[in-house]
């Protein structure tokens, strides 16, 4: 019997947090393309700008909400970021959003050295503006910023006042990046068994751990998560799309009703307007991710594919790629070749070993076909130059 897998919802934040990476500025275009990409793939929902900036951050998250609209009246709802104040609250009106994140510090460091307040006043406020935007229509999270250095007491007090108050949600941040899992699955287990609210990870990457830390949230009973795609925002970014959309398919944790296979281009995508770079080794988006060179683990992936696959790249629309390098062996040259219309024997195979080691460790990288045909020229195995002409000819 198949199992039911929860359903989390995914709140993607790469028009707000994503966009606050230094450097990176989107035009009204490219985040009106955005949206309308993730909400083709299924992303229920996206946290889309910062009201409180001004009249062109308005002017931008009113054309989103507008694109979104047209393309799909019932598919994706929005969400902006407020500080807890009346005029935050206000400058989101008439903008067409569905949600507002009410932020609050929740640390004693953030609440004494930021906010030059007590928690009292924080829980006043808490109340005060749940209920004020409640009244402006808009449905409500409560964001507990540093949440991960916030004493418990703080944080059942915070979720109290803002159930009582009339919010949906509890967005925990675990700001600073400082969590790792075994300590996040503690803290949203607590948080859990002391409110009836959804509940929301904002997870930091700073350490590394940011997909870590949101599937261990989900475990511990987390029901939506806060992610940008290629693990966009500030310092070390956040917990990335489409790693933490692969890995509930792959693990059987959760299920999020995205379109995995649309995931590469819309990161790629984000590429072109955020104007940054990932690692080739990036999961899941990466270019060398499904590329494979040493010698062992392509003799076991010709053997039978599953020796060495942990999902297949089908499932995001990709394909294995074998390459010749260093760690090559004989099989995997051979088969490399053969693609390429050029049968070799062992012995010829054994020589492009040799060559192929001496080449990778001076160009630094995989050879290409052309690289390839010139390095077996270069052993006399086609016994044609690179002009058609027969070798050993005068």
């Amino acid at each position: 019997m198949s199992q039911t897998l929860p359903y989390v919802r995914i709140n993607d934040t790469t028009l707000r947090d994503g966009e606050q990476t230094p450097g990176v500025a989107f035009t009204t275009d490219e985040k009106v393309q955005l949206a309308l990409r993730m909400q083709a793939a299924g992303v229920p929902e996206l946290e889309i700008g910062i009201p409180a900036m001004g009249a062109a951050e308005q002017h931008t998250i009113q054309a989103i909400t507008a694109a979104l609209l047209a393309a799909n009246p019932s598919a994706t709802q929005t969400m902006a970021w407020c500080r807890m104040t009346e005029f935050d609250i206000s400058q989101a009106l008439n903008l067409g959003l569905d949600w507002v994140d009410l932020s609050t510090p929740v640390s004693r460091q953030q609440i004494h050295s930021k906010l030059h307040s007590t928690p009292e006043q924080v829980l006043a406020r808490t109340d005060r503006y749940v209920k004020q935007a409640l009244d402006f229509g808009f449905q409500v999270c409560v964001g507990m910023e540093d949440a991960s250095r916030a004493d418990m007491d703080l944080l059942y007090s915070v979720a109290e006042v803002a159930e009582r108050a009339g919010a949906s949600r509890l967005r925990f941040a675990d700001t600073l990046g400082i969590l790792e899992p075994f300590r996040t699955h503690q803290m949203i287990s607590q948080l859990r068994a002391h409110t009836g609210l959804a509940l929301e990870m904002h997870a930091h990457n700073d350490l590394g751990l940011a997909t870590a830390n949101t599937l261990a949230a989900i475990d511990a009973g987390a029901n939506s998560i806060n992610t940008t795609i290629n693990g966009l925002g500030e310092r070390a970014g956040n917990a990335p799309l489409e790693e933490v959309a692969v890995a509930l398919n792959v693990l059987n944790k959760a299920n999020t009703a995205i379109d995995l296979v649309q995931l590469p281009a819309i990161c790629q995508y984000a590429l072109l307007a955020s104007g940054r770079q990932v690692s080739l080794q990036k999961a899941i988006v990466g270019a060398g991710v499904f590329t494979h060179e040493a010698g062992i683990h392509i003799d076991g992936l010709l053997k039978d594919i599953d020796n060495y696959q942990g999902f297949s790249p089908a499932l995001v629309g990709r394909e294995h790629t074998l390459v010749l390098g260093k760690h090559s062996g004989v099989h995997a040259i051979s088969t490399v070749y053969r693609r390429l219309g050029i049968e070799l024997d062992n012995q010829q195979c054994q020589q492009l070993r040799t060559t192929l080691r001496q080449w990778s460790e001076t160009h630094k990288c995989s050879p290409d076909d052309v690289a390839l045909r010139a390095l077996a020229q270069s052993v006399a195995i086609l016994g044609v130059s690179p002009l058609g002409e027969e070798y050993g000819s005068n």
